[in-house]
């Protein structure tokens, strides 16, 4: 089974966001049993949140089914139980490169480094901003996810 963590700043916005695109093209695609997909937050809060409204919001207006999500913090255990480690921007990159123990480097990557042709390699966060800003990092999310179930299909593994 491959598992794919999902990474942001707080894991409340786009992490789970790109676990819930990432979860429905999984599914759709068959590999369900195959891929499995969760998320976390370099610097997620301790009191273990939903997903920000915006985030359920602008999912279920494209039709995605977001599941129950509670925000959660990065852990030195998570290095060794995922097989990708997916960051959203390089801020968080460079965050967990920096906690990552030895041997597991080789998991650490951007997120938008499966997205063919895209223009952006940093997701940005949505945070502060309008819904426009959560519509377009759902765009980022669903580019993201095609391009690395495309190549997880691909691989031999």
């Amino acid at each position: 089974m491959m598992k794919l963590l999902m990474v942001c700043m707080g894991n409340v916005c786009r992490s789970p966001m790109s676990q819930t695109v990432m979860l429905h093209l999984v599914e759709q695609a068959g590999l369900a049993r195959k891929i499995r997909v969760d998320s976390a937050g370099t610097h997620a809060s301790l009191d273990k949140g939903p997903a920000d409204s915006r985030v359920k919001a602008v999912l279920s207006g494209r039709g995605y089914a977001i599941a129950r999500h509670r925000s959660r913090q990065i852990t030195e255990q998570d290095f060794s139980r995922y097989d990708l480690i997916l960051a959203m921007d390089r801020v968080n990159l460079n965050h967990l490169m920096r906690i990552c123990p030895a041997g597991h480097t080789h998991k650490l990557h951007l997120f938008l480094e499966f997205a063919p042709r895209m223009d952006v390699c940093d997701i940005p966060d949505p945070y502060y901003g309008n819904v426009e800003g959560f519509e377009r990092v759902l765009d980022l999310c669903e580019a993201g996810a095609r391009g690395l179930l495309d190549r997880l299909k691909n691989s031999p593994r």
